[in-house]
């Protein structure tokens, strides 16, 4: 092959790269950005917030209907929203209720089973699970159900880890949001937000299909299993 021959091979693909990696970032960073839910509207200084989220093993988007994924309570509306990003007041105690439906796994790493960042250390759990109840510091995925996701934000050392339910469980959830009459496990625990700023967030038990590391798809896009916790003074 020429010179020029190979210079042109070499441009067309090094444009198909580039041309790659504009669609990555518009598609997945840019052109999918959920809306945020606010929870500061009407929040008086010193008090609590609730919040309400539940994890799915399905979503609502017609185009990725089979990807794992986190919606949360309007606040305003009281209605399910696909969204991970969260708008709430810097240092204020932020009481979280979670609905777990999806199913348990064993841990590939059982660090992501211990409870860090929360309030006394510790979660409450309930619900169809396998192997524990109650006040809860770790979830050992070797004696145990397993966990099937995680709500872990670095910046603030939070890590959540919530049981999922058993695989030969009845009444699943196959459509979301999903309804509080199929199976699910309820973890509810507390944090205290820190000073002004965005920190981001995700699910650290990989679960997304047909990438190596379990890593990508659902894992890393916002919306599903990864977001932002966006801290207003």
């Amino acid at each position: 092959m020429s010179l020029p021959a190979r210079i042109a091979v070499l441009a067309v693909a090094f444009a198909a790269v580039v041309a790659g990696g504009i669609f990555v970032v518009v598609h997945y960073m840019l052109g999918s950005t959920p809306p945020t839910v606010d929870f500061t509207a009407g929040h008086a200084s010193g008090q609590p917030v609730n919040m309400t989220i539940q994890i799915d093993p399905v979503n609502d988007a017609s185009s990725t209907p089979d990807w794992v994924s986190f919606f949360v309570k309007s606040p305003q509306s009281g209605q399910w929203v696909h969204s991970t990003i969260w708008q709430l007041p810097a240092n204020t105690r932020i009481n979280v209720t979670a609905y777990e439906f999806d199913t348990c796994d064993p841990l590939r790493n059982q660090y992501w089973g211990r409870v860090t960042g929360t309030v006394g250390g510790v979660m409450y759990v309930s619900g169809e699970a396998a192997g524990v109840n109650g006040r809860v510091s770790l979830v050992n995925s070797d004696t145990t159900c397993g966990v099937a996701h995680t709500l872990t934000v670095p910046g603030i050392g939070l890590n959540v880890p919530f049981e999922g339910v058993l695989y030969t469980a009845n009444n699943q959830c196959t459509h979301a949001p999903c309804v509080l009459s199929q199976t699910h496990t309820v973890t509810r625990f507390s944090f205290i937000t820190r000073a002004a700023g965005e920190y981001r967030w995700q699910c650290f038990i990989p679960c997304g299909l047909a990438t190596d590391d379990g890593n990508g798809h659902a894992m890393s896009t916002l919306g599903f299993m990864a977001g932002f916790l966006k801290v207003v003074a």
